[in-house]
């Protein structure tokens, strides 16, 4: 029965996907990448949610607290509520610099605003080597949601049947196929969280699961805990959306207005968290001995709900990572062909952008089976990376005029010294190193603001 509703729920994403489709005409590639700037305040907010609220919510979150204990959940809930208000702020400035530069990608600001083809490259290069291991950690997820049907597959079998949904969803209408299932994946996710939780509740009672989970796991924080949670939630805050995919997200609305609308309502979400806890607290409560602790929240799910809901739950987080890994194809695509390739003619740009997604899902699967060390470490060291852009960033929306020279150097030295310090683990008393790193690209970017030569012609910023 499980699978039979699991089966029934991704049909139907497909007709969904297919509904996507307005008029069956071909699609621009503006029009494939961002809507053609043409989404109101609530496809806006499911597409936006769908890629914030990925399979890692649903597993990375439950088995970090079933890891860690409940401290884990301290910056990781922190970062994200601290992030909405500077989306407030930010995402409608966002949307107005991709309206003023035509933008579909990230490097399209940068080349837009700088007027640099070297700063272009860099941007354009270096967001790709950090989306690389995004699609990994949705397949990790993939893998064990559709385990948790109790699907005899190897792993690879697993992973080439998600990576060809994704790129079906994507096929066939672009992003306007993503935010039509977004809307049910979000539907499904919070239902199959909350209902996994309340049957947490039902079957064992809230207060028996928390005191015995609170038995065997520490509530407390030391100073070194404390400083390194406090500087990650604001680390992470700046970067949330620096991901070259939550920006493209936003090139996909109407007016600045929707952005807005969409940030208001955004904390709604965090509802579902203290189901969560309760799905990993059963796990460590009953003392179940898992795989990993990703397995934390499917083994709640699995040994507490009906075969029919279950496969609700897996077509949840199913569609989770499904959409996400969508997501990150559809900013690698344009990125390829209109940043690092930019003599492809934009008529081709979408079967272009179409060839580099299958390449790069292909990259992702022999990455994820034949290096899985390396795609963890990529992993730990993404948001590390793409928060370098925040300075470069910051100055396209508020018009400043900086040396494209400057700019490249803080991004890169920032993102060397993030990783140079992440192998060596040098002390620095709990902070966040990718927060150290940050300081580093400022003080670089600052020092060449202030002793390069004047270029000859000025920065372009409108």
């Amino acid at each position: 029965m499980a699978s039979i509703v699991f089966l029934g729920f991704i049909v139907y994403s497909l007709y969904l996907a297919i509904r996507s489709r307005r008029g069956g005409g071909d699609q621009s590639v503006h029009d494939f990448f961002v809507a053609s700037r043409q989404f109101g305040a609530w496809l806006v907010f499911f597409l936006a949610a769908g890629e914030v609220y990925s399979i890692g919510t649903m597993v990375g979150f439950p088995g970090g607290i079933y890891a860690k204990g409940p401290t884990y959940g301290v910056w990781f809930l922190g970062y994200i509520l601290l992030a909405y208000p500077l989306g407030y702020f930010l995402g409608p400035k966002i949307w107005e610099a991709g309206s003023r530069h035509n933008a579909i990608t990230l490097p399209d600001l940068f080349k837009g605003h700088y007027q640099n083809r070297a700063l272009e490259l860099i941007v354009a290069a270096s967001a790709i080597i950090f989306l690389l291991p995004w699609g990994q950690l949705q397949f990790t997820g993939l893998v064990a949601a559709l385990k948790g049907l109790g699907w005899n597959f190897t792993p690879l079998h697993l992973v080439l049947i998600s990576a060809a949904l994704a790129f079906t969803y994507i096929a066939i209408s672009g992003v306007r196929a993503m935010s039509y299932i977004a809307i049910l994946k979000d539907i499904l996710m919070l239902a199959a969280i909350i209902v996994t939780g309340v049957a947490v509740g039902m079957h064992v009672g809230v207060d028996e699961v928390f005191q015995a989970a609170s038995a065997k796991v520490s509530n407390h924080m030391n100073p070194t805990e404390l400083r390194f949670s406090m500087s990650t939630i604001f680390f992470q805050s700046l970067g949330f959306y620096m991901m070259p995919f939550a920006i493209q997200n936003f090139f996909t609305a109407k007016s600045a207005n929707t952005i807005r609308r969409t940030q208001i309502v955004m904390p709604l979400y965090m509802l579902m968290y203290p189901f969560l806890v309760l799905a990993s607290y059963y796990a460590i409560s009953q003392n179940l001995e898992l795989a990993s602790p990703n397995e934390a929240f499917f083994a709640a799910a699995t040994r507490l709900l009906p075969g029919w809901l279950l496969g609700l739950v897996a077509a949840g987080a199913a569609l989770s990572g499904l959409l996400v890994l969508a997501g990150i194809c559809l900013a690698i695509g344009p990125i390829v062909t209109r940043n690092l390739m930019p003599s492809v003619p934009e008529q081709k740009q979408k079967f272009a952008s179409k060839v580099v997604i299958v390449i790069y899902l292909l990259m992702s699967i022999v990455m994820t089976l034949a290096t899985p060390n390396l795609m963890l470490t990529l992993i730990n060291t993404a948001y590390y990376g793409v928060t370098q852009f925040f300075p470069g960033v910051l100055a396209i929306l508020f018009k400043k005029k900086l040396r494209p020279m400057a700019v490249g150097l803080g991004i890169l030295c920032g993102q060397l010294s993030a990783i140079a310090m992440y192998v060596e683990q040098p002390d620095f008393g709990g902070v966040n190193l990718g927060l150290v790193s940050l300081a580093v690209n400022l003080v670089v970017l600052f020092a060449a603001q202030w002793l390069l030569p004047r270029p000859a012609a000025q920065v372009k910023t409108a």
